[in-house]
């Protein structure tokens, strides 16, 4: 059975920082560009961060930019998600995911995404 299964999420202050891991098994996605997504109460899901298979190209929503880092080591078949001067706007729900194609290319599309976890609440208090 193929899993994704995020965890760090947290309460945390504005200007603090998490971690977030997704782990994966039922089979490597090592070959497959994964990414993050977010989703706030009453809003769509939204793209935050993606990462290609080798991790040297990767991409960011303007919102996160230079705030969030992606990376991934997949002999350990996990991906993360560094969250610094986090901001009460980035309260929502985090979501990873892998593409569905094997390839190079990150995507900000989520209907490229065919596996998905099932989601580690963020909470950024004022």
């Amino acid at each position: 059975q193929v899993q994704l299964v995020e965890s760090g999420g947290g309460l945390v202050q504005a200007g603090g920082s998490l971690r977030l891991s997704c782990t994966t098994s039922g089979r490597t996605f090592s070959r497959n560009a994964m990414g993050w997504f977010r989703q706030a109460p009453g809003k769509q899901r939204d793209f935050v961060a993606a990462i290609s298979v080798s991790g040297g190209s990767t991409d960011y929503a303007d919102s996160v930019k230079g705030r969030f880092f992606i990376s991934r080591d997949n002999a350990k078949n996990t991906m993360y998600l560094h969250l610094n001067s986090l901001k009460p706007e980035d309260t929502a729900v985090y979501y990873c995911a892998a593409k569905a194609v094997i390839g190079f290319a990150t995507s900000r599309l989520d209907r490229e995404y065919a596996y998905w976890g099932q989601g580690t609440q963020v909470t950024v208090s004022s």
